[in-house]
């Protein structure tokens, strides 16, 4: 090339890069506007455009759905990190707005150690084939409870009968048992006099100790229809005033609440009037939990009770729109997928409501047998209370039973319900390992 012939080549040169100058100016432009216009994702191909790159992938800019004004704040923000991000490609070899972080879960507070608790006793669940001893299953992977719990360390009695079990010397696998998390029964065997403290003591410990207890309420009158565990507090009146003083008791630390085992799901035993009347309690006890730092959760039998479409309907009418969920399978033996699908249905009938699962006694599903659901034998603990979920809708997976306590007599002259028996407790312990 002669000397006169690059000198001609110069202004070409200049103009194309003018060109490229003005088109990386027009992508910008498309790209601002396509973010104040409610696009919360940069497609790859404009980003890498404006520093004169190709890129070989197809994104669609999408929109975001009406938010409220909350949400319509943060998006902003993300808009604006994703637009100074865009334009600092101009001296930056990345192509994607940096996701906006997800929020860390609530400190958890909260839990403490119930007095012996009677056991649900439900009927007999539809049988299903009984599979061999095995050892507790791992909690599932891939999907971190959603929510409120995301992330939640459960609490640990210190004081659990476990614990002083193998203190006596009793079999090692109880400390299968002894070091999970587990739940405080409260009933009327704690008089309203003194169960405000009785709640405040557990939930300072639990708070002391990071980590969120469970309590299971259990005083409604009629309990259990007059089967192992029946009982519960005299009047309606006096059922509201304990539940008061139940939520005095949790004030405004973190406390996940299983309200009333078997009070839906029973309903059958009672006339009509009483079933309002029990709806009527429950509503109110989800209103008055609602006020304090309670995650509440309406007990709703297991897969194996009552239809979905029924126990929808039964929740409804407990004021289960004001609670964060259901419960399911407490102090059963359902298999957690079993339960998770059931808990789905219900879910997609009450317009997303959330659950959690007893997995306490379920690591080898249901027996079979008309006493399916008391103290029967070749049962092995389950998945220890994590928020590690496989449903979509499903926050955790709970020991809400208190593990090694019976049912009940069972008409075999097994200990009363709410006993503690190491022998069952051992044989769980020991097929699970």
């Amino acid at each position: 090339m002669t000397e006169q012939t690059a000198h001609r080549r110069v202004p070409a040169t200049r103009a194309a890069r003018r060109r490229s100058a003005r088109r990386a100016r027009r992508r910008s432009l498309l790209v601002v506007a396509a973010l104040s216009a409610g696009a919360v994702v940069v497609p790859a191909a404009w980003a890498a455009g404006l520093v004169g790159g190709a890129a070989p992938v197809t994104e669609v800019v999408t929109t975001a759905p009406a938010q409220t004004h909350e949400e319509a704040s943060a998006v902003s923000a993300d808009r604006a990190v994703a637009l100074a991000h865009v334009i600092g490609r101009a001296s930056s070899t990345s192509t994607t707005a940096p996701p906006r972080s997800a929020p860390a879960p609530s400190a958890p507070q909260t839990a403490t150690r119930a007095p012996t608790p009677s056991s649900s006793a439900p009927p007999a669940p539809a049988p299903s084939s009984p599979r061999p001893a095995t050892a507790a299953p791992a909690p599932p992977a891939g999907r971190s409870g959603s929510g409120i719990l995301a992330g939640a360390r459960f609490w640990v009695d210190p004081d659990n009968d476990a614990r002083k079990e193998l203190a006596r010397g009793g079999d090692p696998a109880l400390a299968r048992i002894a070091d999970a998390p587990g739940a405080l029964w409260l009933g009327d065997w704690v008089p309203t006099d003194q169960v405000r403290a009785r709640t405040a003591g557990v939930v300072d410990r639990a708070a002391a100790s990071g980590s969120v207890p469970v309590l299971v309420l259990y005083a409604i009158p009629g309990r259990d229809c007059g089967g192992y565990s029946s009982g519960g507090l005299g009047s309606a009146s006096a059922y509201a005033s304990w539940v008061r003083a139940v939520a005095a008791g949790i004030g405004d630390r973190r406390t996940v609440v299983v309200l009333e085992p078997d009070a839906l799901a029973q309903v059958d035993c009672l006339s009509g009037g009483a079933i309002a009347e029990r709806s009527a309690m429950l509503r109110d006890a989800v209103d008055v939990l609602a006020g304090t730092a309670a995650v509440t959760y309406l007990d709703a039998g297991n897969s194996g009770w009552v239809d979905a479409a029924t126990m929808a309907q039964r929740l409804r009418d407990a004021g289960v729109a004001q609670a964060r969920g259901f419960a399911l399978n407490t102090s059963n033996f359902q298999r957690t997928a079993d339960e998770e699908a059931y808990g789905e249905r219900l879910s997609a009938a009450l317009g997303g409501s959330h659950y959690v699962v007893d997995t306490s006694r379920n690591g080898n599903g249901p027996a079979q047998g008309a006493d399916s659901w008391c103290n029967p034998s070749g049962r092995a603990l389950g998945v220890s209370a994590t928020t590690a979920t496989s449903g979509a809708h499903a926050d955790a997976y709970l020991w809400v039973k208190r593990v090694g306590e019976s049912d009940g007599q069972c008409g075999r002259g097994e200990p009363p319900a709410g006993t503690w028996w190491p022998a069952y407790a051992v044989a769980l312990a020991q097929r699970a390992l």
